[in-house]
C-alpha cells in the first residue's frame, strides 16, 4: 500500500500548540452549526476549499504574475494561479481574469486605479439605496478621492431609476458608471447601463460581488458581455474563500493587472488563490447549477413567507439570493430586530431601506439571504419554517416575560431545524 505524500496539518496540532485559538475555532464551528445563518454576504466554503486555503501554499511569496515573478521558486504556485485563471475564464466567458485581489474592496480599488484619476466623476448607486461603501461613500477612499454622483431607486417601485441614471450621466459625464449593489434584490439591466455608458463615453464597471455566484450557476444573466470590467468576491454565493477577483475585456488587461500589482497589492495569497481555483471548479458542475437555482427559489420562498407573516419586502420581492424588508409599519427598527433574532439563534443584519428616516446605525429594515442555508440543503418547506421563525423572533419583545419565553421557544425550534441539515456535517 502506497503511503500518502503528505498528511497535512490537522486540528490536533492546533489544539496542542494553542488551545485558546483552537477553542475559538470550535466555538465558531458550533455557532455556524447551531443557528440559522441568513447574512446575505456569507456562505459555507466547501471542505475542499478549506483544505486548499489551509495549505503549505501560504508559505510562498509570489509577487508578480505566472511566468513573471519577482521571487524564485514559484513554478508550483504558478500552476495554481494559472488553473484559477483558466477556470474562471471558462466559467464566465471572460477575456481576462485577475484572481489576486485580497477582497472585493481591493478589487474595487484596482478598478479606480485602472480607469480613473483622483477627482474624476463616478456615477454609482446611492449607499442608502443599496450601494456599497466603495462606490463613493464619503467615509471611504472612493468618496474622498473621486467625485461621487449617486443615482437612486424610484420611490413608487423601489427599482433603479434608469431615466435618472441617464440624466445624471449626461449632466456629469462620469469617467466610470457603476452597476452593482449590496442591498438591491432585483436583477440589473446591464444593456441599459451599457447604452448609457456608450452615450457618454464612460467605462461600465459591474460590481458583481453579491451575485457572481448566481451568474456562475446560470441562475441570472451575466454582466460579462456588457461590462468593460467586472469586480467580484469569491466568498458569497460562489461559495469559495474570502477574496476578490476581476474580469475585463482584453484591451484593459494590462491596466487592470498593473492596478492590482504593483499599485494596490504586493504578494498574492497563493493558498487563497488555490482555494479560488477549487471554487471555480466546483461551480462548473451540474450540482452547482442546481444549487444556484435553489438559492433563488429559496430566497423567493422566504420572501413570500415573511410577507405572509406581515413584513413588507422592498421592491416587492427578489430575483436573487437576498431580500430587504421594511419594518416601519411594525414599529420595530432594524437594530432591535437583529438583536431579537440573534437571541433566537438567527443571524441576519439590520439594513437601511431606500428613503430611510432612521440613521444607519439603527436602520428601518433587515436584510436576509438564502445562500448559506441552501448550502446546508434547505428546501421550500424549510424556508417556510425559517420565515415563520424570523417573523416570531422579530415580534418577540426581549426583556419581557412573554417575549423572552417566545425567543427561547424560537431558539429551540431553530436548533431542531438546523440539526436535521447541519453545516459541515462531516467536519
Amino acid at each position: 500500500m502506497t503511503e500518502p505524500r503528505f498528511h497535512g496539518p490537522d486540528f490536533a496540532a492546533l489544539e496542542a500548540s494553542d488551545p485558546e485559538i483552537a477553542g475559538i475555532v470550535l466555538d465558531e464551528l458550533d455557532r455556524q452549526r447551531g443557528g440559522l445563518q441568513l447574512i446575505a454576504s456569507e456562505n459555507l466554503t466547501s471542505p475542499a476549499g478549506l483544505a486548499a486555503q489551509g495549505s503549505v501554499l501560504t508559505n510562498k511569496y509570489a509577487e508578480g504574475y505566472p511566468g513573471a515573478r519577482y521571487y524564485g521558486g514559484c513554478e508550483v504556485v504558478d500552476r495554481a494561479e494559472t488553473i484559477a485563471i483558466e477556470r474562471a475564464k471558462a466559467l464566465f466567458g471572460a477575456d481576462h481574469v485577475n484572481v489576486q485581489p485580497h477582497s472585493g474592496a481591493s478589487a474595487n480599488l484596482a478598478v479606480y486605479a485602472a480607469f480613473a484619476q483622483p477627482g474624476d466623476s463616478v456615477l454609482a448607486m446611492s449607499l442608502p439605496h443599496g450601494g456599497h461603501l466603495t462606490h463613493g461613500a464619503t467615509v471611504n477612499f472612493s468618496g474622498r478621492w473621486f467625485t461621487a454622483v449617486p443615482y437612486h431607486v424610484r420611490k413608487d417601485t423601489e427599482l433603479i431609476d434608469y431615466d435618472e441614471v441617464r440624466e445624471l450621466a449626461l449632466v456629469h459625464r462620469p469617467r466610470i458608471i457603476v452597476a452593482g449593489a449590496t442591498a438591491y434584490s432585483r436583477e440589473l439591466d446591464f444593456a441599459a447601463f451599457r447604452a448609457i455608458a456608450d452615450e457618454v463615453g464612460a467605462i461600465l464597471w459591474v460590481d458583481a460581488a453579491h451575485f457572481i455566484g448566481l451568474v456562475a450557476g446560470k441562475a441570472i444573466p451575466s454582466p460579462v458581455p456588457y461590462a468593460d470590467v467586472v469586480s467580484a468576491t469569491t466568498h458569497k454565493v460562489l461559495r469559495g474563500p474570502r477574496g476578490g477577483m476581476l474580469m475585463c475585456r482584453a484591451e484593459h488587461a494590462r491596466a487592470v493587472d498593473k492596478a492590482v500589482f504593483p499599485f494596490g497589492q504586493g504578494g498574492p495569497m497563493m493558498h487563497t488563490i488555490a482555494a479560488k481555483a477549487v471554487a471555480f471548479g466546483e461551480a462548473q458542475t451540474e450540482s452547482y447549477a442546481r444549487y444556484a437555482a435553489q438559492v433563488v427559489a429559496n430566497a423567493r420562498t422566504l420572501s413570500t413567507s415573511l410577507v405572509d407573516a406581515g413584513m413588507r419586502a422592498v421592491s416587492g420581492g427578489t430575483d436573487t439570493h437576498l431580500i430587504l424588508f421594511d419594518l416601519q409599519h411594525l414599529r420595530i427598527d432594524g437594530r432591535t430586530a437583529e438583536a431579537r433574532c440573534a437571541a433566537a439563534g438567527i443571524t441576519l443584519n439590520k439594513n437601511a431601506i431606500p428613503f430611510d428616516p432612521a440613521p444607519p446605525a439603527v436602520a428601518s429594515g433587515i436584510r436576509v439571504g438564502s445562500a448559506a442555508v441552501t448550502t446546508q440543503g434547505f428546501d421550500a418547506e424549510d424556508m417556510n419554517a425559517v420565515g415563520s421563525l424570523v417573523a416570531r423572533a422579530v415580534r418577540a419583545e426581549a426583556g419581557t416575560a412573554d417575549g423572552d419565553r417566545e425567543l427561547a421557544a424560537v431558539k429551540d425550534e431553530v436548533t431542531t431545524l438546523v440539526a436535521r441539515k447541519p453545516a459541515y456535517p462531516v467536519i
